[in-house]
């Protein structure tokens, strides 16, 4: 079920840990936190060990006090289920809760996550904390919503423990059925992997060949892995719905193996993400290139696929890094301002500071917060105050509102999953998702990312004009049937190359290159080379166009060059290799199919080539008319209620000239913008249109 409620509007908060502070600093902290427009805070999530502290006894009395001390400053209190860290009691008592590797090391207390998720007894004790928490604060008039867990596969995305060899038995005898339809999907004929008993099948283990598992297993095992974690969050999701209906749920994430989309359809209200802009840049950039930082837009557009209208949970404030990983540097001025408006302008309608006060104690002593240790105002504090007062004057206006994109860059978790393990194609999605994200960051061209799922339908493909699905190797024949209405129907759909060759369970059709996609784009693949040591990769001529006067650009093809051959009458060729022994053989084809067209790249997408495409298909930004800005400002539009409000965010460590052909609205400062403006390092407009 499909859950209707999105975040609260407009709120500002931050994450607070009573138990790691004294008593007597508490009403103050949360004075402060009112002063600075804060509304909402977080807590609890990682305090099972007060909250139980044996086993059977509960003590939430510290706990009451907190909410108490809150509800009095007027704060609202979102309460974590505190089941990513299980206290030491536990896992002594009951060590078959604990996680294993792979290679049969068993995971010990002293960290988080160290746990696995189909331990009958783990399982148990996780509910039950989960009931005596909600039953005990469901009347408490500051709490209006609940964090399932923390992170979940967070801090590590396998599990190996013998509770789940053997719910991996289970879960394969519901799927499959027999051994004999077990056998055949994971192709065990090959090696004589062939499996007679039941107990024979385990997870991936160790093999003669380190990291070398049979890839159809690998496959199912991350199917596995998301079922279990589902299953996991549904037994407090549950108990949740029945003791506290009305306060919303969500959790917060974005890990490995997990189906984060059926997660908030099935058991969410919304979903909830942790925004750390500083843990990557796009790959390759440098400190003088205007997109730096700007990857996070991408992963806040993967984020706006699960929830349109989002909470960040944990948004960076200072410098962050445990003892010994993750050194980030400590924000520049404007910049946490900056991070904060990016998320807003991604579709985040509440958003949650982390930390209240960098701890003193623990793996996270240089986690920095928006207070030092010592507690006194800093920069950071002023930022957040200015932040506050903004999002009191305008966060009504702009809550709720929806992104505005025409294309979208498909993915679909087969994919990801099996391209973990399979290095033919798995890399290549990455980067040319990456490449056409820049290459349209550059044309100030929004974007979403669109996860295709198997109830996916074809007036949700119909919402773009243009789809991006790179390297989908793995592809149903439902799904090219889809693809195929899609561009009938007038879409533009841009294939790269290794597409189409695999069906669901990971095998390899018995068909020609591009497989189940073959028919949609009427190629074939003539010849193909993986571009490694010696073999070089050569650049590909584009046929001139009647627009472009004769010039036949070469661009980059990157990793893979597939040689195509045309095989229908309405394809044409627009670019061929520029070298090697296939020089002047179709490298990119065209064709035009009903309303739409479909297109096939042979190699994977470097920024150069996908702008190429989107000069050919005559793709500006949506505000070319009446805006001109250089490439360190990124453009997002939110739409609702008949207005749009454009985001204007400046990535730079410099002043950035704009120029408006129209005079707009200008939501931060309550002015009216013409002619040439200036925006000041890492600074924010927000534009009524």
């Amino acid at each position: 079920m499909t859950r209707t409620q999105v975040p609260p509007p407009s709120m500002l908060g931050v994450c607070y840990y009573p138990e790691h502070w004294p008593e007597a600093m508490w009403n103050d902290d949360f004075a402060r936190m009112k002063e600075l427009g804060f509304s909402i805070i977080r807590m609890a999530e990682f305090a099972w060990a007060i909250l139980e502290p044996e086993e059977g006894r509960y003590d939430f009395a510290l706990f009451d006090r907190a909410l108490d001390a809150a509800h009095a400053h007027g704060l609202k209190v979102i309460l974590g289920t505190p089941t990513a860290t299980p206290p030491a009691w536990l896992t002594q008592k009951y060590p078959e809760a604990l996680n294993v590797t792979r290679d049969g090391v068993t995971l010990h207390h002293g960290m988080r996550q160290h746990t696995n998720h189909t331990s009958p007894i783990f399982l148990e004790l996780c509910a039950r904390i989960t009931r005596e928490m909600a039953a005990h604060f469901r009347s408490h008039p500051a709490v209006i919503g609940w964090q399932i867990d923390n992170e979940l596969n967070c801090e590590i995305s396998v599990y190996y423990s013998e509770a789940d060899h053997a719910a991996f038995r289970l879960w394969l005898q519901a799927k499959y059925g027999t051994l004999e339809a077990l056998n055949e999907a994971w192709g065990t004929v090959f090696w004589s992997q062939t499996y007679t008993d039941w107990q024979q099948v385990y997870l991936t283990r160790p093999t003669a060949a380190p990291g070398q598992p049979n890839p159809h297993l690998a496959l199912d095992e991350k199917r596995f892995i998301s079922d279990s974690t589902l299953a996991f969050a549904k037994r407090q999701a549950d108990i949740l719905r029945e003791l506290v209906p009305h306060h919303w749920i969500t959790t917060n994430g974005l890990f490995g193996h997990l189906d984060s989309h059926r997660l908030t359809e099935e058991q969410l209200d919304f979903f909830s993400y942790d925004s750390y802009p500083q843990f990557s840049t796009i790959g390759g950039d440098t400190e003088e290139d205007p997109l730096l930082d700007r990857n996070w837009s991408l992963t806040l557009s993967a984020v706006r696929s699960i929830s349109p209208n989002f909470c960040i949970m944990e948004q960076q404030s200072g410098a962050g890094g445990w003892v010994n990983r993750m050194d980030m540097p400590s924000p520049r001025p404007g910049q946490m301002r900056l991070w904060t408006y990016q998320s807003i302008a991604h579709g985040a309608d509440m958003v949650l500071y982390f930390r209240w006060r960098t701890a003193t104690v623990g793996n996270e002593i240089y986690w920095h917060g928006i207070h030092d240790y010592d507690n006194r105002p800093n920069r950071r504090v002023r930022e957040a105050a200015q932040i506050g007062q903004e999002l009191g004057r305008i966060g009504e206006r702009i809550a709720g509102k929806k992104n505005q994109a025409s294309i979208a860059i498909v993915r679909d978790y087969d994919n990801e999953w099996d391209g973990e393990y399979d290095i033919w194609h798995g890399p290549f999605s990455w980067q040319s998702g990456k490449a056409w994200f820049k290459a349209m960051q550059r044309r100030h061209i929004p974007n979403d990312i669109l996860y295709l799922r198997p109830t996916t339908t074809l007036a949700e493909l119909l919402r773009y004009s243009v789809l991006v699905y790179p390297h989908p190797a793995i592809m149903r024949e439902d799904t090219a049937h889809l693809l195929t209405d899609y561009v009938k129907a007038g879409g533009t759909l841009i294939f790269g190359c290794r597409t189409g060759y695999k069906d669901e369970r990971g095998h390899c059709y018995m068909l020609p290159f591009p497989g189940q996609a073959a028919a949609l784009t009427g190629i074939t693949v003539d010849d193909f080379t993986r571009i490694k040591g010696t073999r070089k990769p050569v650049p590909i001529r584009w046929v001139s166009s009647p627009e472009e006067n004769g010039n036949q650009a070469l661009t980059r093809a990157d990793e893979f060059h597939e040689v195509l051959r045309v095989e229908a009458e309405d394809v044409t060729v627009e670019a061929v290799y520029a070298g090697d022994y296939y020089e002047g053989q179709p490298a990119v084809t065209r064709r035009g199919l009903g309303e739409g067209e479909v297109w096939y790249f042979g190699a994977v997408f470097h920024e150069e080539s996908a702008g190429r495409i989107l000069d050919r298909l005559n793709i500006h930004s949506p505000a070319a008319d009446w805006l001109r800005l250089p490439s360190t400002v990124e453009l997002t539009l939110r739409e609702g209620d008949g207005r749009t409000y454009a985001f204007l965010l400046n990535y730079a460590n410099e002043p950035a000239r704009i120029t408006l052909t129209e005079p707009k609205e200008e939501l931060l400062r309550g002015e009216v913008l013409s002619g040439e403006c200036e925006l000041a390092p890492y600074d924010v407009r927000i534009l009524v249109l």
